[in-house]
């Protein structure tokens, strides 16, 4: 009850609550899984009561701070009528360009380090936060474009997380897992909209309907 009273406030956190949930981030990289509530309110300056008040636990505390490291992937709010093949691809481009800026950062990189670390462990429930404020949240806040995008017949695609997976895919590529295991890959800003560019074209020429119906039309005919 206590995590869902966080999910449901994620909007509404003032300043001082951000600082804070940047200092647990800060924290991880610096010092791997040893957040406790007391080295957080040490290092953001404030009181374990307040933590506790404002976050209802440890597992809320890391909640609230994987949904802010995710609120940094910015996603457009579309509509099928809005939508051009344009304007898509603008959408698409700067969301994946977001999402490697966000995934290659040191924050991410120790975040997910240290969710693996104790998956499938007792030690705690990290590795279920990430996934479902993570992974899974940026998949619920992606569909409904890729849903306007299909109702203004600009994408044809039977299931919507499976087109998610797909784009995914195409998007981090081996980026993330190279990065957790240690490559020293030089993620600049030149990179990252290559890669962007790159993979939305490859999404667009697996989905985009503009690009089946070109492909079509430059197909050899029989006889």
């Amino acid at each position: 009850m206590q995590q869902a009273a966080v999910m449901e406030r994620e909007a509404d956190w003032t300043e001082r609550q951000r600082d804070v949930l940047d200092a647990v981030l800060a924290l991880l990289v610096q010092s791997g899984d040893a957040v406790t509530m007391t080295a957080v309110a040490r290092r953001a300056s404030c009181s374990k009561e307040t933590l506790y008040k404002w976050f209802g636990d440890r597992d809320g505390l890391l909640t609230a701070a994987v949904q802010r490291q995710a609120s940094r992937v910015h996603i457009a709010n579309a509509e099928a009528g809005g939508l051009d093949a344009s304007s898509l691809k603008m959408h698409l481009t700067d969301y994946a360009a977001s999402w490697l800026r966000v995934i290659s950062g040191p924050r991410s990189v120790a975040l997910n380090r240290v969710a693996i670390s104790h998956a499938g462990s007792e030690r705690s429930r990290l590795g279920a936060i990430v996934l479902e404020n993570g992974r899974f949240a940026l998949g619920r806040r992606m569909k409904p474009m890729l849903e306007a995008g299909r109702a203004g017949g600009l994408l044809a695609f039977a299931d919507a997380e499976a087109a998610f997976q797909t784009f995914f895919g195409l998007v981090a590529r081996d980026v993330q897992i190279r990065l957790l295991l240690g490559d020293r890959i030089d993620m600049t800003e030149d990179r990252i909209a290559r890669d962007a560019a790159l993979a939305v074209d490859q999404f667009l020429a697996l989905f985009g309907t503009a690009n089946r119906v070109a492909n079509y039309k430059d197909q050899p005919r029989e006889g």
